[in-house]
Parts: C-alpha cells; structure tokens; sequence
C-alpha cells in the first residue's frame, strides 16, 4: 500500500473502528454491521448532479437542513448553479460528473440526479458502479433500455435508490390500495389518466442555433450522448423537455406521478401492447406537418395489461395529454367535484363496483360507488389530502442510505428502481408508440407517405421488444452519441 493511501483512513472505517474501541456494548460482529455499514447518526456526505431547477430543491431537500454534508455540486451551467453553489461554498464544484466522481469517489457516500432526461442513465450509472447510493428525478431515464439496466444495476451493485415522484410517498396511496384490497370497487378493468401538460413549447418547427453558448454553460457536456446540434436557448434551460433528443414530453414529465397510483394500488407490470394517436400541426398549407423530431402538441395512448393475482380482469389504461382529459364515469355524478377541482389532472380507476378518483400525486382520493355512495378518503363528505411534501420522499432515501441496502428501510422505500424502473418503462412505452405512430415511408408512387407504425403494437416485456413492428424497436433504446456509452 502506498504511504498516501495508509494515511487516507475512510471516514466510515474510522468511525466504526472508533465504536469498537470505546465501548464494550457497541461492539458487533462484522457480518452483522455489513460492508459500508453506515452508522444511523452519522451524516452522509452527498453530490448533486443537476443543481438548478428541479436539482436545486433535491440537493436542498439532501441536505436536510443540515442533517447531511454536501460535499460537492456538479452542474454544467455555472450560471443557472449559482444560487447553489453560494448556498453550499464549502462544497467541491464540477462541470462534469466524471470528474467529480473520480476525484471525490473517497468522499462521496450518495448523490442526487437532476439533469436532464438525457443523462439520467449515464450519471446514475457510473455512480452506482462506485457502490453510491442514488436518488433520480422522474422519470428515471430517457428510455426503456436504459430503465432496466438501471433497475439491474441497483441489484447487482446493491446500492440505495429512489426515483424522484414525491406522490409514491403520498399516505393516501396506502388509503387507495385498502380500498382495491377490500374489494370496495370490485375488479378494475379500466383505467383513464390524464394531464394539462404540456406547458412548455411542442408540436413546433426544430429551433434553430443561436449563436454560441453563453460562457457559463459548457453545451457540449450539456448534450452528452444526444445527437449533436448547435446551441439554443430553445433548448435549455427546461424546455428541451419537447424534444425526444433530451428530453420524454409530457408522458416523461408527468408519466411517473399519475400512472404511479393505478401501477401501485392495481400491482401492475409489464404492458402487452400500446397503440398511440397524436395530435396534427399545420404551419403553412393543408397538410400536417411532420415533425418527427418533437413531441406532439397533444397524444392519446392505449396500453393493456393482463390480470394480475390482485386484479383478475385485464386492464385498457388511457392517457390523454395536450389538455385532453378523460370523460367522468357514468357512476360520477355532473356536478361531482374531482379530486383534482379543476380537471387539469387526474385518474379514474374504473372497477365493477365503483370507481376510484385521484389527483396529482395521488392527492385527495375518493371513491364513487354504484349505488350512489361516495367515499372520502377520511371516511367523511370532504377531504383535502395534501401530497407528502419532496422532502419526506428524500428523506426516506436519505435514512435507507445509512441504514443499508439489505435493510428493513430500503425495502420500505415507495420508488426503488424495482418499483420506478418497471413504472417507467410503462410511461415510456407510450412515447414507443408515439413515436412509431410518426414514422413514414414514401408510397410506390412517390406522391404520398405510408404510415406502417399507426397500428398496435405488441410487447414481450421479458425481451424488451416490439413483436409485430420491427422499425418500433428503434425506440427502446437509442445510440449514444459524441463518445459516450452506457457500459
């Protein structure tokens, strides 16, 4: 060993060799302790990744007032980062996270995930493969491959994980999966999810580049394994989300929070087939726009899923988007008040009994019944059920990170990759078929386009594949770009 590294005691071996040695009725076993035992009063030192936006709250929420250290922040835009780093000066700052990991991998034990959709994965990754736990913004990653080696990934390298869709932490789950459980609304057979996403630009013409990046922001460490284009403040900040290059449109955005209640409460897996339409842009003439580039303004998508031993009817699931929303049930009267008042979003889980309505994050829950009967979630005629606030999610991560990876705690936690990864699969198997809906080919006569994807398609989730559609496979994962790679 070299003299550098015998002086570079671990701040986690000292401590725990520090225990042993003061006090007699602390001493335990080392295969009862576990390798990387983290006692549960010592502070985590904790990386962000993505710290402006959506980071600045998941790094803040880490913190925990103080609970933690955070040790160091990594943001390829130092501009929109400031605010960050001059709420934590004494953390380590980077613009890349490879850097970052291989300088701080000695003092790192977690790290958060904010950036954009593009490089979930890529981050994720390379930390986990350093045995760092992780938590991810929604949706866990840009596409179906990449969610399920994730989800091995957390396995293999047997790290903490939790994906960022604060409602999975939301109590009036638990309220929603009692009432399926008790048979209240019987076997459910349809479910219809909707939102008023997108609020940011789609169904529009590629941006074109403007000029070069400001100073602060390094756009080539920005695109990472995205196809390589100039840069646009069409792009970043936030609104790269309407573009499939970065970003996963409103299903990505808003997929993981509304489909969460239906996939917990109902025990869902992998769909069998998805079928899309979307909305059409006209720009110049009477002919739609192709825009195969971008989300569409607006898209309507099937996915059926087989009986289930908790549900023993098969399951068609709806999303609308684009401000499209799904019709109220028969069973729910006109002037019903939703659990989300004013419809922008919502769920209604359709069963032989009643139905069950829900808002964003699982909030305000209610049940309508057959004969008339209507169920709050306190029992009583009205209920305002708040979602559990961001930091409760982060906070059970944070005390599953020092509890361990085998411990009661992780298996606990509302989003590890082994719930979040098959649930994000099931979003992004709507932008699959999206997609595929988008893709044309000339006819024999070269007047017009062919439009093969514009039909079912049927998945073997097993195989991660298309079975009926080969050109939709493109879709499941894509090719990294700029020397990047998911290894």
């Amino acid at each position: 060993m070299k003299e550098k590294e015998k002086t570079t005691t671990g701040r986690r071996d000292f401590l725990k060799t520090s225990a042993l040695a003061v006090s007699s009725f602390f001493i335990f076993p080392r295969h009862v302790l576990g390798k990387g035992f983290i006692p549960p009063s010592d502070k985590l030192n904790i990386a962000g990744v993505g710290v402006s936006g959506k980071g600045f709250s998941d790094v803040n929420n880490a913190y925990n007032n103080g609970a933690n250290n955070i040790v160091a922040l990594c943001d390829v835009d130092w501009n929109l980062a400031k605010e960050q780093f001059e709420k934590h000066p004494k953390a380590k700052r980077y613009k890349d996270f490879r850097q970052m990991l291989e300088k701080e991998r000695k003092n790192i034990d977690a790290i958060t995930v904010s950036t954009a959709d593009h490089t979930h994965a890529l981050v994720a990754l390379a930390a986990m493969q350093l045995g760092k736990h992780v938590y991810v913004q929604k949706p866990l990653t840009h596409n179906i491959y990449e969610a399920r080696l994730l989800t091995e990934a957390a396995r293999k390298y047997k790290v903490v994980t939790q994906m960022g869709n604060q409602g999975a932490s939301n109590p009036a789950q638990q309220q929603m999966i009692k009432w399926f459980n008790d048979g209240v609304i019987g076997d459910v057979h349809t479910v219809h999810v909707w939102t008023n996403r997108p609020v940011w630009p789609q169904g529009i013409p590629v941006p074109q580049p403007a000029g070069s990046p400001p100073d602060t922001l390094d756009w080539d460490l920005w695109l990472g394994p995205a196809t390589k284009v100039g840069y646009t403040p069409a792009y970043h900040p936030f609104k790269w989300r309407g573009w499939w290059n970065f970003g996963t449109g409103a299903l990505g955005d808003m997929g993981c929070h509304l489909i969460d209640p239906p996939f917990r409460v109902l025990g869902l897996g992998y769909p069998t087939e998805v079928e899309a339409s979307v909305g059409s842009v006209f720009l110049k003439d009477w002919t739609p726009e192709y825009l195969p580039e971008g989300a569409p303004p607006s898209s309507h998508v099937q996915l059926k899923f087989p009986a289930t031993s908790k549900n023993k009817t098969p399951i068609t699931m709806t999303w609308s988007d684009g401000g499209l929303r799904a019709f109220r049930p028969e069973v729910i009267p006109a002037d019903a008040e939703l659990s989300e008042p004013d419809g922008s979003n919502g769920v209604f889980m359709v069963g032989t009994k009643g139905v069950i309505n829900c808002g964003t994050y699982g909030v305000n829950p209610k049940v309508f019944l057959n004969n008339g009967q209507v169920i709050n979630s306190n029992g009583e005629s009205s209920n305002t059920n708040p979602s559990v606030p961001e930091w409760g999610h982060n906070l059970a991560w944070q005390e599953a990170c020092k509890a361990g990876f085998n411990s009661a705690k992780h298996k606990a936690l509302t989003s590890s990759f082994d719930y979040a990864g098959p649930l994000t699969e099931t979003v992004l198997m709507g932008n699959l078929a999206i997609r595929s809906y988008n893709l044309r080919t000339p006819t024999a006569d070269g007047k017009g386009f062919n439009y093969p994807g514009r039909k079912k398609l049927l998945w073997d989730g097993a195989k991660t594949r298309i079975t009926n559609f080969e050109e939709a496979n493109q879709f499941v994962k894509r090719e990294y770009q700029n020397g990047w790679k998911l290894a």
